[in-house]
């Protein structure tokens, strides 16, 4: 929506709690009035643009056999809208202003920031200054890059929810929203824990060990290569899904990765998170050698060229992310820059897992919810040896978002599409949610319409969108 903010002044020099030493001139925007104040004055300029709509008088049914092709209402995002009902009143009557406002609220196709260019800084974007006076303010160019990886992440929830059982020649059909990637490999966990034969029998769906998790894609668009500077790698890893990944998580005691230190010192990882990263299964190889693997196949094949890795995940996704990049960190003696984009992650390991993977170069991002409690768990107790976070923390908060009930369920906030809601919403730590964000609100409508607040389900309702809402997005799992 294009709704016009009065409450941000600029600039002002501040000190960000993300960035210490961020000291750009336009640094971060200051809201002079408090967030709930900023999000009332949002929800009262939509509740206006509804009832100037209601007021309008009604216009004729829109014939289309005589439209004009070329007029405006005709754009591909009005024409769902056109063709849901005949009773669509007055959007001639409306000014172009206001059908943009609709448009952007209710509109079922995601309409990303532009792309531009970030050759010349692509590293910063990847993290080698660990993100530096990009995340408070958000740097626009770090918030797309954001969105897309974890788009990325829902193209594999989609793939994995359309063929959960694992196919016999290890392909999956993955259906990408960005084409400029193409799939190279796709990736399984599996859990050590061996069910009874008897649980088998009843329900064979509860005792599957091995399970689609994820891929591997390489951007093989010249003119995108060109774009961001280098030829991507991106390892893709989705949340938990399976019966016995849900039992994995709860294995919450730390083992050793065992890489020679002393029993102080070593690197200690969560035990369901270990088992299904190392554990291979009947008919294909454990995710550490099938992430290996591959690189090494991939650095061959592209040898000479500007590379990087990115691994991205959300919930479990984003803890065995973090394993992954530390195991294809050590596959060649001149490795890439590598970068972990998470979402919604969990605790992974303890001090000595963060240090291993830091001293090992890899830079990692967590994209975290404030009211998310999966990001505080395992280890909610403080212990000697206990759990602790890797890498920057990007923190934002639902309850800036003017759509989301402010007493969202814990599934809400955990929710990827809602993560990606926030992260196209957020400006800065202190300033309002960003009035001209351009991701579509149908497909958390779609799946977390009870966490929405009343005024857009009820207005969605009247603006008849409920078969947009009820068509095939794929609903996320958490």
């Amino acid at each position: 929506m294009h709704i016009a903010h009065p409450l941000i002044s600029l600039p002002v020099r501040s000190i960000s709690p993300l960035n210490p030493l961020s000291l750009f001139p336009y640094s971060r925007c200051v809201a002079t009035t408090s967030t709930t104040d900023a999000n009332r004055t949002h929800l009262s300029n939509l509740e206006r643009l509804f009832q100037k709509r209601a007021e309008s008088p009604p216009a004729q049914t829109l014939d289309r056999g005589k439209a004009d092709p070329g007029h405006p209402l005709f754009s591909p995002l009005n024409l769902p809208f056109l063709l849901l009902s005949s009773r669509n009143q007055a959007m001639e009557e409306m000014s172009p202003r206001s059908i943009t406002r609709l448009q952007r609220l209710l509109s079922d196709s995601n309409r990303p920031s532009p792309r531009a260019a970030i050759a010349n800084r692509w590293r910063l974007y990847h993290g080698s200054a660990d993100w530096a006076g990009l995340l408070d303010p958000l740097d626009h160019h770090l918030r797309r890059e954001l969105i897309r990886y974890g788009e990325l992440v829902q193209a594999a929830y989609v793939a994995f929810n359309s063929h959960p059982s694992p196919p016999r020649d290890g392909s999956h059909h993955i259906a990408l929203p960005d084409q400029t990637y193409r799939v190279v490999r796709s990736l399984f966990a599996t859990s050590s824990l061996k069910p009874p034969h008897w649980a088998g029998k009843a329900a064979p769906w509860m005792t599957q060990r091995s399970s689609w998790i994820g891929y591997i894609a390489v951007c093989e668009s010249e003119g995108e290569i060109k774009r961001m500077g280098r030829r991507d790698i991106v390892i893709v890893l989705r949340g938990t899904a399976t019966c016995l990944e849900w039992v994995e998580n709860f294995r919450t005691g730390l083992t050793p990765m065992a890489d020679g230190k002393k029993e102080e010192e070593a690197a200690k990882v969560e035990h369901g998170f270990w088992s299904l990263f190392k554990t291979a299964g009947d008919h294909v190889p454990s995710l550490s050698s099938a992430v290996a693997e591959e690189v090494e196949r991939l650095l061959k094949k592209y040898e000479g060229e500007e590379l990087s890795i990115t691994v991205t995940g959300h919930s479990l996704g984003a803890a065995l992310a973090l394993l992954v990049a530390d195991e294809v960190s050590s596959c060649s003696p001149q490795m890439p820059p590598i970068a972990v984009f998470s979402f919604g992650g969990p605790r992974v390991g303890n001090r000595g897992l963060a240090e291993r993977v830091e001293g090992r170069r890899v830079k990692v991002l967590r994209v975290v919810n404030a009211h998310d409690v999966v990001t505080r768990v395992p280890g909610v107790l403080p212990r000697k040896d206990g759990y602790t976070h890797v890498g920057m923390e990007l923190r934002l908060d639902s309850r800036v978002s003017p759509y989301l009930r402010p007493d969202a369920d814990p599934a809400c906030c955990h929710d990827l599409e809602a993560y990606l809601h926030l992260v196209d919403g957020f400006l800065g730590s202190n300033c309002p949610f960003r009035s001209n964000a351009k991701r579509s609100l149908v497909r958390l409508l779609s799946q977390q319409g009870s966490n929405v607040k009343k005024l857009y389900t009820s207005k969605a309702r009247k603006l008849q969108v409920g078969a947009t809402l009820s068509t095939d997005h794929g609903c996320i799992p958490r």
